[in-house]
């Protein structure tokens, strides 16, 4: 039984393959064109090709200054004339002028202090000197009636009409008084004195402005306690902060490597964080004759050649020292791609921008601009578009990419 089983299981070779007809084959062909065809397909749309990895950089505004830097540095912009205005006198605060942001004039009052008590030594300083005044009118009076007296005795003792004695006493009468003239006169002079250090006083208790500046902070409020020193428990030393901003510069530090790359006078470029969209003609100011050796830098200061009204102190800033100066032009940006994302092609310059995970070509026209490792773009793409760097031979239209970690 086992036998007949087994023998089951062979294969009848008398069976002969069947042909195809003539139906079945075309069927057969329409299939393998269709897959041949579809294949086409997916291949030219990138599916069944694997994707390239590529880097990218950024279609971005270039000032063409940036091909003249030879020099970048970084700090902040500092008022050359800047004061903490106080008082030399102590005493509450019962005025204040001004706000954070007002312009003040020199000498123009920005605060005062109480001053009763100076107004009251000032009215008795007064009141001493023009009492002195109308004694030393009295003696000159006395004055001018002894050297009356004396004069008259004189010629009359010449005639023997008085005698030598009531002339003589006469000329002790004419000395007394002019010494006493002459005590009157200083004793005038010490209550001139008086009233000038009693309005002295009371000009302190008028915090003036020492010079044409801005308002930068308000240090103290009506009511505080101002003194020169501010030892004592909440008192006050500066009422205000005050700056001139004619005299902003922007102060750098440069390694003492790359110092001998700056010089007097040197064109330069300043940009500030705050006004991104702006960019500031310069020239190096002074360099400062001190090594900070904690850093190995060397103070630099920048002058602006055109200010303008935005300027603040502290404001961050980046120096660009320029191999010559920016002419008219520019100091506009330009749209730039970097040189190595560009391909010559059939006379036309290419670039391959990147459309989600494809790479796709777009012509663009190129301008003249020397933007250093950079080319100058006039149109065929926008600014913030990416583009690919160093395209290999085998990327083209609308393949596939995968953009390289950094």
């Amino acid at each position: 039984m086992a036998q007949d089983d087994l023998s089951g299981l062979k294969i009848d070779k008398t069976l002969k393959k069947q042909p195809l007809t003539g139906s079945r084959k075309w069927t057969a062909a329409a299939v393998v064109a269709v897959l041949l065809v579809g294949a086409s397909v997916l291949y030219a749309l990138g599916v069944l090709t694997p994707s390239v990895t590529v880097e990218t950089a950024a279609v971005s505004q270039v000032y063409p200054s940036q091909g003249l830097t030879v020099l970048n540095a970084s700090g902040y912009v500092v008022a050359q004339r800047r004061a903490a205005v106080a008082s030399k006198a102590t005493g509450r605060l019962v005025a204040l002028l001004v706000e954070e942001g007002s312009r003040v004039r020199k000498g123009q009052v920005i605060a005062r202090l109480e001053n009763e008590d100076v107004l009251a030594s000032k009215d008795q300083a007064t009141a001493g000197r023009n009492v002195a005044r109308a004694n030393l009118d009295q003696v000159r009076a006395e004055q001018e009636e002894a050297k009356r007296d004396y004069g008259r005795n004189r010629r009359l003792v010449e005639t023997g009409a008085v005698s030598r004695s009531a002339y003589d006493l006469a000329e002790t009468r004419m000395r007394r008084a002019e010494a006493v003239v002459a005590a009157a006169e200083a004793s005038l002079k010490s209550a001139e004195a008086g009233v000038r250090g009693a309005e002295t006083a009371l000009d302190y208790t008028q915090i003036k402005a020492p010079f044409d500046a801005v308002v930068l902070t308000k240090n103290a409020d009506i009511g505080d306690i101002v003194t020169p020193l501010g030892a004592a428990a909440n008192a006050k030393a500066a009422v205000v902060t005050i700056a001139d901003l004619g005299s902003l510069l922007v102060e750098v530090d440069v390694s003492e490597s790359n110092i001998g790359r700056v010089k007097q006078g040197q064109p330069c470029e300043i940009s500030l964080d705050a006004l991104p969209e702006t960019r500031f003609a310069g020239e190096v100011h002074a360099i400062v004759p001190t090594v900070d050796r904690s850093k190995a830098s060397v103070m630099v200061k920048v002058r602006f050649l055109k200010p303008g009204d935005r300027l603040l102190p502290d404001m961050s800033a980046k120096v660009a020292f320029l191999s010559r100066p920016i002419v008219e032009g520019d100091e506009k940006p330009r749209l730039a791609v970097h040189r190595t994302a560009v391909l010559e092609k059939e006379g036309r310059r290419i670039v391959f921008v990147v459309r989600g995970d494809r790479a796709k070509q777009a012509t663009i026209q190129t301008g003249t601009a020397a933007l250093g490792d950079m080319i100058e773009v006039t149109g065929g793409i926008q600014a913030g578009e990416r583009v690919i760097l160093k395209p290999q031979g085998r990327l083209r239209d609308g393949a596939r990419i995968k953009v390289a970690e950094k």
